[in-house]
């Protein structure tokens, strides 16, 4: 299967490379950096054995068009994408938490509420709560951002605490990320979903600048419910359709795997991985209103190199 599950490139100028749970990220200069979306899955912060077709290009090129459509926010660290799976960018000082933010009670926030916990990073929650219901208004549930091993959940307090972020910091990121969640939300309902939770990533420049960073509104780091039948499984006690990887997730728990110790990860078959990629593409027609396009290549990383050394070479 033609498929990226991982690179090994020298291009020129190149510093230095780092191997993410699904991106591979090649440093040039010291100053920018080469971002290749791979094919690659992980879920509870393990990267599984097989690949997805088609998964890095569709996380790429809607991460591209959603950075491009929230410019009015805040600069990001794109400069371009000179093949489907690739983004080049600035290279900055990026902050080490996640800013997960959450319009709707689902996936770890409701494993955890089922659990009996009413407090998510220092973020009271009543009681009486169901499954994927709506919050009055969205609340940020940070994580730390992990290099090595899983995120864990962190509180604005320890935040501060810990001295991660000043005061002043925090609350500039905290009012982008409100901003950036409305906007994915109001291009979500034009196409018929709901941006059900994302997380976003900042960093700085030199001059201590603020920067969006990574990807923003895709299948791996957003959930996504379809608008129709919302409503109706709210009322009747199930769960909504949604398009994300939490479908992923859910399969791999209910074939007893949540990434702890001792359990073992079931087989992955053709079916499965077939449906998750069916399920990415969707989403990209839906949420950028295109009909995707494979890329068409007997030799995806020949291809690729070929594309970024042509960029850099300029």
């Amino acid at each position: 299967m033609n498929s990226i599950f991982k690179t090994d490139f020298s291009f020129p100028g190149q510093t230095s490379k780092y191997e993410g749970k699904v991106r591979d990220v090649y440093t040039i200069r010291d100053d920018m950096l080469v971002v290749i979306a791979s094919d690659r899955i992980s879920a509870f912060d393990i990267v599984m054995p097989r690949t997805i077709p088609s998964k890095g290009q569709v996380l790429n090129q809607i991460s591209v068009e959603m950075l491009n459509s929230t410019k009015d926010i805040i600069d990001n660290w794109l400069i371009c994408s000179p093949d489907p799976n690739v983004s080049i960018g600035h290279r900055l000082n990026p902050i080490k938490i996640e800013m997960v933010i959450r319009g709707y009670l689902s996936g770890h926030a409701d494993r955890l509420y089922k659990s009996g916990k009413r407090n998510i990073c220092g973020v009271n929650l009543p009681n009486g709560l169901v499954s994927n219901q709506k919050f009055d208004e969205p609340i940020i549930t940070p994580s730390t951002k992990a290099d090595i091993g899983h995120d864990e959940d962190i509180s604005k307090a320890d935040i501060l605490k810990q001295k991660i972020l000043s005061i002043d910091q925090y609350e500039e990121i905290e009012k982008v990320t409100h901003k950036l969640f409305q906007r994915g939300t109001q291009i979500a309902e034009r196409r018929g979903l709901i941006l059900v939770d994302t997380k976003y990533e900042f960093g700085y420049d030199n001059n201590n600048k603020l920067f969006l960073i990574d990807e923003i509104h895709t299948p791996d780091s957003s959930r996504y419910f379809y608008d129709d039948g919302y409503k109706e499984a709210i009322d009747n006690g199930i769960p909504p359709k949604q398009l994300s990887k939490e479908f992923f997730r859910q399969w791999l728990i209910n074939n007893d795997f949540q990434g702890k110790d001792n359990q073992q990860l079931p087989e992955i078959t053709n079916e499965i991985i077939e449906d998750v990629s069916n399920r990415y593409i969707e989403l990209f027609n839906l949420i950028t209103g295109d009909s995707f396009s494979p890329r068409k290549s007997n030799n995806i990383l020949r291809d690729l190199e070929a594309n970024i050394i042509k960029f850099l070479s300029i």
